[in-house]
């Protein structure tokens, strides 16, 4: 018995089994060794294979640029290989790119929204809600207008600044009036999503413990991938809104409701 686990310890040690040196020089075993095999100083290295791109032809294995452009790697969220004109070569304008969808579909998202509710609450076609004289009162169009600017061009320049600068408006001289640093800081560390109790005040992707935000990375990367869904499938319906509107019918009249 002895002798035939010998002779199975010594087939094992084999260069054939072992898969020659490079299998070796894996799981740590001498070229040159002979014998039994000692089981106690052999390494195992397990290689974990990588995830494969995801495409947004699943079917379609290959076509070079236009179904699998070597520049998207699948990092981002949502990035299926999706990149007809080569827009994304350049890794700074992908960065870029990937801003400008994110914050129109988050609009996108909120003005579809509006559309039901509005017209679901005041009866007014959504591109007929401005026509009406007394909509804006006891406003003016051009105080609305102007507070709008004011407001929104804030935002959006501070917004501009840190997309190039990252962090530099979380700081106090930024907007000495509100504590910025610790209120408005980057909770998550990734461009586009702050979090924290501002931006994430029901926790959907981290927790409040202490008053320090902590983010739960598996949950922000699954909410990532739904939110760009969500948002580009709002950016196609607004479209659409806009040629219906054209034709007179809202987006639930066009359906015959």
């Amino acid at each position: 018995m002895a002798a035939t686990a010998g002779a199975v310890l010594n087939g094992l040690g084999s260069s054939f089994l072992r898969g020659g040196k490079r299998n070796q020089a894996l799981l740590g075993i001498g070229a040159s060794r002979t014998g039994s095999f000692p089981v106690g100083t052999r390494k195992l290295v397990v290689v974990a294979a990588a995830q494969p791109k995801k495409s947004w032809i699943p079917a379609v294995k290959g076509g070079g640029s236009l179904v699998d452009p070597e520049w998207l790697d699948g990092s981002l969220p949502g990035d299926y290989g999706f990149d007809p004109l080569g827009l994304g070569k350049d890794p700074a304008f992908l960065k870029w790119y990937r801003e400008a969808e994110l914050i129109h579909g988050r609009w996108a998202m909120a003005a579809v929204l509006g559309i039901f509710v509005g017209q679901a609450w005041s009866g007014i076609p959504w591109f007929e809600a401005g026509a009406d004289p007394g909509a804006i009162a006891p406003f003016s169009f051009g105080s609305l207008l102007g507070t709008q600017l004011l407001l929104m061009g804030w935002v959006e320049s501070k917004r501009w600044v840190d997309f190039f600068n990252p962090e530099s408006q979380s700081v106090e001289w930024a907007t000495p009036w509100s504590k910025t640093a610790e209120n408005f800081a980057n909770a998550t560390g990734d461009q586009g999503y702050p979090g924290g109790k501002f931006f994430d005040p029901l926790g959907f992707a981290g927790t409040l413990k202490d008053g320090v935000y902590i983010p739960d990375v598996e949950k922000l990367e699954r909410l990532k991938v739904a939110e760009i869904k969500h948002a580009r499938l709002a950016m196609v319906a607004m479209l659409i809104f806009y040629f219906e509107a054209g034709q007179g019918k809202t987006p639930l009249g066009a359906l015959g409701l």
